[in-house]
């Protein structure tokens, strides 16, 4: 009887691919490219990046899949996670991203009202803010805010504490909000 790869568990998949499974491998693809890509593109704000990184962590798992070790207790997703979030680390410490006034296009240096409602430009400029943040505080954001992720299980992506993650969080909105501020030219409306 043959059972179809999309009904089995990480685990079993995994089993597969350390036999050279291609089928399994594939459904482990599908499975968790595109959460993958998201997440890596919120730690690099770039396209090309995030999918370089998505595939490289996949041939990692596809060349050496004994690195995940179900023994140690983390989920196959945790670790895989994880080893994404390393990627876009190692990658950002190779390529640190310019300063977010460096390549903003300004009218004049005064936008008025008008712009600043513009949602995609707001976003662009939030966008902007959050790859100026540490690390683990860009990680923190994507990882609960973005994808969704319970804060228990974005520590264990993260290798931190519950507490040293909600920290990040913590920090990382409170210069958001300075840097929005300050931008908005102190804060008055």
């Amino acid at each position: 009887m043959h059972v179809d790869p999309t009904d089995l568990d990480d685990s079993l998949l995994l089993q597969q691919i350390r036999q050279g499974g291609h089928e399994a491998f594939a459904v482990l693809v599908n499975r968790y490219a595109d959460r993958c890509y998201r997440i890596a593109y919120r730690l690099v704000s770039s396209k090309d990046d995030a999918e370089d990184i998505v595939q490289e962590a996949f041939l990692k798992l596809w060349r050496r899949p004994k690195l995940w070790d179900p023994c140690k207790g983390a989920k196959f997703t945790t670790w895989f996670y994880r080893v994404v979030i390393n990627l876009c680390v190692d990658h950002q410490r190779k390529k640190r991203p310019l300063g977010f006034l460096e390549d903003m296009e300004f009218a004049d240096g005064n936008p008025g009202h008008d712009a600043l409602l513009d949602n995609h430009q707001r976003q662009s400029l939030l966008e902007r803010f959050i790859s100026d943040l540490p690390d683990r505080q860009r990680q923190a954001l994507a990882l609960c805010f973005y994808e969704g992720v319970s804060n228990h299980d974005a520590a264990d992506m993260m290798g931190v504490t519950l507490k040293a993650l909600q920290s990040s969080i913590m920090r990382a909105k409170m210069t958001l909000k300075k840097k929005v501020k300050l931008y908005l030219g102190g804060g008055s409306t």
